[in-house]
């Protein structure tokens, strides 16, 4: 991705300094942050400082050869295994997350410097299947094709390309006529905080949409398909994504729209058979009772939404099962999800 004709990846390391794009402040301020140990790297996943569910897995990798890096100058083996449960439990809902702190770990066993290559060799994978499930799912987009998309699975949520948001980039790239409904997402809202700002930085037509109003333009014939990304799939094909995805996909099912996950391999988490076994992380209910933004003086203030008094329930992920899955679009091809729980691979390199 490309900002101000430099371009950037939402996250990298260099020596022992990880950086990465601080998209708290975006779309409003685009800052890039440094972190010195792996602990700050912890504290930037469960801040969402770093979110999507390709760069949580870079960061998580980043985050544990840091471990190893520390573990080696400061000798002490013992910080390693302390460091690896750190990690993991910021983001418990993300697959990739575990994906990559196991093979940053198993290399580091061997060595840092191992450990340091293996992270970085998780996140070029990371790229590069993002690139090959733009050139899958762009196969689906026909000219003058109106898509919806729920959060934010585009080049911020990854290293580079994206998911859901990459065959878009690359049918815009081709000439194709698109346009994107970009749900809000709320109450995080990377729709139209990230989704919109990639959509407008690309020049890609596209207009925010309040989460409530998707069936409604369904509905009225306005969606030709709906692509979203996802955190983690179950054995089944059952997709853990943001909250309120399932009932987009339930909506999309009653009114005949094709709802399609694009998400790497490293997403499917085969010890979960089904989306019941999925964990799914439960965040604070300040994000639903509250907003920040910047007033008319670009300073960042933040202001009560809800009722004083009362509380909230923030599950930030929900479930879609796999019989309402049109198809996972994978770096090796699409997927059928199927009511009975068996997949197939329809299209492949």
């Amino acid at each position: 991705m490309r900002v101000g004709g430099k371009h950037y990846r939402t996250v990298w390391m260099e020596d022992h300094v990880v950086y990465f794009i601080e998209q708290n402040l975006l779309p409003f301020e685009f800052r890039i942050q440094q972190s010195l140990h792996y602990r700050q790297t912890c504290e930037a996943l469960r801040t969402m400082q770093v979110r999507g569910a390709g760069a949580i897995g870079a960061l998580s990798g980043f985050a544990m050869a840091q471990a190893f890096l520390e573990a080696k100058e400061h000798n002490d083996s013992s910080l390693i295994e302390k460091a690896r449960v750190e990690i993991e439990s910021t983001r418990p809902t993300a697959r990739n997350l575990f994906y990559a702190v196991e093979k940053v770990h198993s290399a580091g066993l061997v060595s840092s410097a191992m450990a340091v290559g293996e992270a970085q060799s998780v996140a070029n994978k990371d790229a590069e299947d993002c690139r090959k499930i733009g050139e899958y799912g762009n196969s689906l987009i026909r000219d003058g094709f109106r898509i919806e998309t729920h959060c934010n699975a585009g080049w911020l949520a990854f290293v580079d390309y994206g998911t859901a948001l990459s065959p878009l980039y690359l049918a815009h790239s081709e000439g194709k006529d698109i346009f994107v409904f970009v749900d809000e997402t709320r109450p995080r809202s990377q729709g139209a905080r990230l989704t919109a700002w990639e959509l407008h930085e690309e020049g890609i037509p596209h207009t925010i949409i309040a989460d409530n109003a998707g069936a409604w333009l369904m509905a009225g014939g306005k969606v030709d398909m709906m692509i979203t990304g996802a955190d983690r799939i179950a054995a089944n094909g059952d997709t853990a994504n943001k909250i309120g995805t399932f009932e987009k996909a339930l909506a999309a099912r009653a009114l005949g729209i094709p709802f399609y996950i694009a998400a790497p391999l490293s997403t499917f988490d085969l010890n979960c058979k089904t989306g019941k076994d999925i964990p799914i992380e439960e965040r604070s209910q300040e994000e639903v009772l509250y907003a920040e933004g910047p007033d008319e003086n670009g300073d960042m203030r933040k202001i009560r939404l809800a009722s004083p008094g009362s509380g909230a329930f923030n599950p930030a992920f929900d479930v879609t099962p796999a019989g309402l899955i049109s198809g996972i679009i994978t770096e090796k091809g699409i997927i059928s999800a199927t009511r009975d729980g068996v997949m197939s691979v329809t299209r492949e390199p």
